[in-house]
């Protein structure tokens, strides 16, 4: 099926492109949500209209991301936890711990942007990525320190 991209969505299309994708994924997930509508005469003729403003918000979207980026990098988190012998932790910090972390600093991060390829289980230092949009990730530094 042939649809037109609203948004951008990563590693399928940039907002306005025409894409193909299997019947179920526009049916179930594109559509409903708004993300893209069906490529026919009509909405082509429509999105060629809208065209630059699509581009637009898609310009002020990324200055935003761009922006939220910046303030992003500039923060200092520490994340307490227990640690048992030798310094190791009991359990481990997850996107969570982190997304809850950069919400008690004012800003509110869905956990889902947060990507931490595994749970970090030492105490030290990280430098986390968190991708905010398809064009825009941030590198973000938490501090993992004991509570005792």
């Amino acid at each position: 099926m042939e649809v037109i991209l609203n948004e951008s969505i990563e590693n399928l299309g940039k907002a306005g492109d025409i894409v193909s994708v299997a019947n179920g994924y526009a049916r179930n997930y594109l559509l409903p949500r708004g993300i893209a509508i069906i490529a026919d005469k009509k909405n082509l003729a429509k999105i060629e209209r809208q065209r630059e403003a699509i581009l637009k918000k898609a310009a002020k979207m990324k200055e935003e991301y761009e922006a939220l980026a910046a303030q992003l990098v500039g923060l200092d988190i520490e994340i307490p936890v227990k640690v048992g012998e030798e310094d190791k932790l009991y359990g481990s910090v997850t996107n969570l711990d982190i997304a809850r972390a950069i919400e008690e600093k004012g800003f509110e991060i869905d956990r889902k942007k947060i990507v931490l390829e595994e749970p970090i289980k030492a105490l030290g230092e990280y430098e986390i990525p968190v991708k905010l949009s398809p064009d825009v990730t941030a590198a973000i530094k938490i501090k993992v320190v004991s509570t005792s």
